[in-house]
């Protein structure tokens, strides 16, 4: 281990963060697919009516999302005060528990009423592990990378969120192909959960090999394990010099104390929440979560609306890692600016297309530009963002907060899609096409408030960073 490069290191270290991203994005697939064989197992034995029963199913989102904002929230205290590493650990539990715990929550309790508590309690614990990697793996990953690679590094974050969802979507493929959706529905969807909890395994006994950050240990006064770490991640740079860099951030942060979160102004807290919220705001998740019905909306067949969610995760994939490729030389701003305007483009077609009523390839090819725009900018570059542009002293405070506003987001855009979606009045007149417009709008906003409120910090240091907020403030 001692004769692994730098450069080797840094890369193994941020692949190792990385696999928290793989899971968040594996989840969101797993749930997809169990979302039948749970109303089957645990709620249609009850004899409900349709309102409950879908009362009762709607919990089991639910219970992820409030994981997820519960994760999101206690991330700042848990990176502080366990570290990084430490934190990402929990996370790793949280999944293994989660996976395993939802598998064989019917084999051992069920299909009771407690029996859907029960599993909706593993449901919440595998938000929980979202919440924290959604914090923790950018900021892992921004403290032991280098600046001029760290773009790249932090983006594969998301590439690990498209890579997870694009894997769990052939799993659920792969299972119905080789079984049948009979089957799957009533023993094999065991094997989606059950897979989480294997990742979650290797991601735990990865993680044991990883220490923490240089910035946490030198905040825990750990100067010599900091020093030791920082020799192996950057050889060329005498430790002693990056600590005084570090020591002297956090100790101009402890003269403005009394400030707290505002130490360096509003602005850089108001920019962060921004980014993040709008990453959901232009309405990705509304698209990815729908589109089956979009699809069949604009004239496919149901049964072929698996292998057209399956084209959307690879063509997230192949543009999230072309993002990777180029956030460090063109910037962050100038991708979140023209992103922002590439998808208002197709938001708006597709919803014009909804509008009155064109179907074929147009507003199927606007569907998949707007993925392609968003797996270059918003998707991958937003977490860039988040973990670079929060000096050091305040971003166990601010981290949490920008990924809470992102997930309350998320939960905000999807119940506006159903409503406005379900309207018979916004239907009669825009034909479905509403929310798309909506989108359009929000998306151009996003971008303007990126153009006046965000610096650009490709190349920058993070003490560089910090140092660009004081003078600002």
């Amino acid at each position: 281990m001692s004769s692994e490069s730098s450069q080797g290191l840094v890369t193994r270290l941020a692949l190792i963060a990385a696999i928290g991203g793989l899971l968040f994005g594996y989840d969101s697939a797993v749930i997809a697919a169990i979302g039948t064989p749970v109303d089957i197992h645990f709620i249609a034995p009850r004899h409900l009516s349709a309102t409950a029963a879908a009362s009762l199913s709607g919990m089991v989102v639910v219970a992820v999302l409030v994981g997820c904002v519960t994760g999101s929230l206690l991330s700042g205290w848990i990176g502080i005060r366990f570290g990084r590493r430490g934190g990402l650990l929990m996370s790793s539990i949280c999944f293994v528990a989660a996976g395993f715990g939802a598998a064989l929550t019917e084999k051992f309790f069920g299909t009771g009423s407690s029996a859907l508590q029960i599993f909706c309690f593993f449901r919440f614990l595998a938000g929980l592990g979202i919440g924290i990697v959604s914090t923790l793996t950018p900021t892992y990953i921004a403290e032991i990378a280098p600046p001029d690679k760290r773009g790249q590094m932090v983006s594969g974050q998301q590439m690990a969120i498209v890579t997870g969802a694009l894997t769990g979507y052939i799993f659920t493929w792969l299972l119905a192909h080789f079984g049948s959706i009979d089957w799957v529905n009533a023993n094999g969807w065991f094997w989606s959960p059950a897979s989480e909890g294997m990742i979650g395994i290797a991601f735990l006994l990865l993680l044991l090999t990883a220490p923490d950050t240089p910035h946490w240990l030198v905040m825990k006064g750990r100067h010599s394990e900091a020093s030791k770490i920082l020799a192996r991640l950057e050889p060329q740079v005498d430790p002693s010099l990056t600590i005084q860099k570090i020591r002297a951030g956090f100790d101009k942060a402890m003269d403005k104390s009394s400030a707290g979160l505002f130490a360096f102004g509003i602005t850089v807290v108001f920019a962060g929440v921004a980014v993040a919220a709008f990453q959901q705001l232009v309405g990705i998740n509304a698209v990815l979560y729908y589109a089956p019905q979009m699809f069949q909306n604009l004239g496919f067949g149901a049964d072929t609306a698996l292998l057209q969610t399956i084209s959307i995760g690879v063509v997230n994939f192949i543009f999230t890692m072309i993002a990777s490729r180029v956030v460090d030389r063109f910037g962050r701003k100038p991708l979140l600016i023209w992103g922002a305007l590439g998808m208002a483009a197709m938001m708006a077609v597709l919803g014009c297309c909804f509008w009155f009523k064109v179907g074929g390839v147009l507003p199927l090819a606007s569907v998949l530009l707007y993925i392609a725009v968003f797996g270059m900018s918003w998707g991958p570059v937003c977490w860039v963002v988040l973990s670079e542009m929060f000096p050091s002293s305040i971003k166990g405070a601010a981290m949490p907060i920008a990924v809470t506003g992102q997930w309350l987001a998320n939960i905000l855009v999807n119940f506006l899609f159903k409503l406005a979606d379900g309207s018979p009045a916004l239907n009669q007149t825009f034909n479905h096409g509403f929310s798309y417009l909506a989108f359009a709008a929000l998306s151009i906003l996003g971008g303007l408030i990126v153009a006046r409120f965000v610096p650009e910090t490709k190349g920058r240091s993070l003490d560089e960073i910090e140092e660009m907020w004081r003078s600002q403030k």
